[in-house]
């Protein structure tokens, strides 16, 4: 397999990973991890690495092109990180890669809080925050990737630990742009994973419980509503799932997007857009609400 002009010896890293994140296996501490030669191998606690310092950096001299190709399909890198954010579906990586390089030359540490982003410029500081469970770690992005369907970033072995996404391998996840030069705000609060108790407890009349954030795959967008319409009744026939058309306003004027969903799971997700490729739908995009 050869991939194409990627900047330096550039990582395959996350690409090969991704590529197997559907295998299952178990790692040396017990836990199920998405691919069997993975996780940390001999257990260590990672509960206090600390958060990645955002500071000034100039950008790496590799790991930057305007554009690149991995198997086939051209990504392209944007100039500058101010206000980016983006929800999506999170993976990780592990001890397979561990001392490897990175994208930019450096050496992939997995016990350090960094993660892989496909398009943001080398190196961003991010805060990631697992929509699951409200844990929060703040990342510098030193890496290509990943480069599977449906994934927004690749997140170090500690820091998905830290978030509490390391048994299930993905986790539905929002991710903010530090601006190192900004004022420093307080860290984000750290909040305890708990498992959701089989039973919920009645709520006060006065309280609202949040809502578990929701998977939904949209397949389009059109400025034509009958167009939207005739697209979501061929979905909803040919996929037999709930498909929905959302009117949104843009810069451009309104817009009628196609959606499928909700969907129960990640892996679901996944199935699902295999199935629309054969509805010439592509790269449906992953949306989390």
């Amino acid at each position: 397999m050869r991939l194409s002009k990627l900047p330096r010896p550039a990582l395959a890293l996350s690409l090969i990973a991704l590529i197997a994140a559907t295998l299952g296996g178990c790692g040396g501490d017990g836990r199920s991890y998405p691919y069997p030669e993975d996780g940390p191998g001999q257990h260590r606690d990672v509960s206090h690495v600390p958060d990645a310092v955002p500071k000034v950096e100039p950008r790496s001299r590799g790991g930057n092109p305007s554009t690149y190709v991995v198997l086939g399909k051209r990504y392209h890198t944007v100039n500058d990180s101010k206000g980016f954010v983006e929800r999506g579906i999170a993976s990780w990586y592990g001890r397979k890669f561990h001392g490897r390089k990175t994208s930019n030359g450096e050496t992939y540490d997995m016990y350090s809080m960094s993660a892989a982003h496909k398009k943001l410029p080398i190196p961003t500081y991010l805060q990631v925050t697992n929509l699951e469970n409200g844990r929060s770690v703040i990342v510098r992005v030193n890496d290509r990737g990943p480069f599977h369907d449906n994934r927004v970033i690749d997140l170090s072995y500690a820091a998905a630990s830290r978030i509490g996404m390391l048994g299930k391998g993905t986790a539905l996840v929002e991710i903010r742009a530090i601006d190192p030069r900004a004022p420093k705000k307080a860290s984000p609060t750290r909040v305890a994973y708990r498992p959701p108790p089989t039973r919920q407890p009645a709520m006060p009349d006065n309280e609202t419980r949040q809502e578990e954030p929701r998977i939904f795959l949209q397949a389009g967008s059109f400025s034509n509503s009958a167009n939207a319409e005739r697209l979501r009744k061929r979905l909803e026939q040919g996929l037999a799932r709930n498909v929905r058309v959302i009117p949104a306003a843009t810069t451009g004027g309104p817009v009628h997007r196609v959606q499928v969903g909700p969907l129960a799971s990640v892996s679901a997700a996944d199935n699902v857009s295999t199935q629309m490729h054969e509805f010439g739908v592509r790269e449906p995009l992953v949306v989390i609400e």
